[in-house]
């Protein structure tokens, strides 16, 4: 006799609460984002080749998603990558600590509201996305949230890897 799906989601997140990171608690949320992500693979493909979004700028967007969202996977990857599109050491690091006074001022804008669609989960205020799309028009806005939800559910991967390293080594790994 297996054990009741309520039960099993309690066994898998109860134990969660020394693990702070965000996670994907089921494989619906997961589905969901994969779901918007193949819907706007036509955007992610404009975005990585960097036509309306500098790959640079590209890269601060995402390790200010990432900084919310603690990855250490996608921290290790994308600092990388911003190091080889230019971005300092310095700028990074206050990048990684969710500090945008190193970045070009014309790109603060798309990174706090980066943040805040992150801290609210990809459901971020109206007045604040409306505020983005005057200030860089609805495509490059469009763009954006492709990057923040690629590398959201990039990040929340991670850290349900690490979630589960954390629980099978009894809170020794994973964190």
């Amino acid at each position: 006799m297996g054990i009741g799906r309520k039960a099993a989601a309690v066994l898998w997140i109860e134990p969660m609460k020394n693990f702070k990171r965000r996670i994907y608690k089921d494989l619906g949320e997961f589905i969901a984002d994969a779901r918007i992500l193949f819907s706007k693979r036509k955007d992610i493909h404009v975005l990585m080749r960097g036509e309306l979004i500098a790959p640079a700028f590209r890269e601060r967007i995402m390790l200010a998603v990432t900084s919310v969202n603690q990855c250490r996977y996608c921290s290790y990857a994308h600092s990388r990558e911003a190091l080889s599109r230019g971005i300092s050491q310095e700028e990074l690091s206050q990048l990684g600590q969710g500090v945008f006074a190193g970045s070009p001022p014309n790109e603060v804008p798309a990174l706090l509201y980066a943040q805040h669609w992150a801290e609210t989960n990809g459901s971020p205020e109206d007045i604040l996305r409306n505020k983005v799309i005057s200030a860089y028009g609805g495509e490059t806005a469009a763009l954006m949230e492709a990057a923040m939800r690629t590398i959201q559910t990039g990040n929340l991967l991670g850290n349900t890897v690490d979630y589960f390293l954390y629980r099978v080594s009894f809170g020794r790994w994973g964190r």
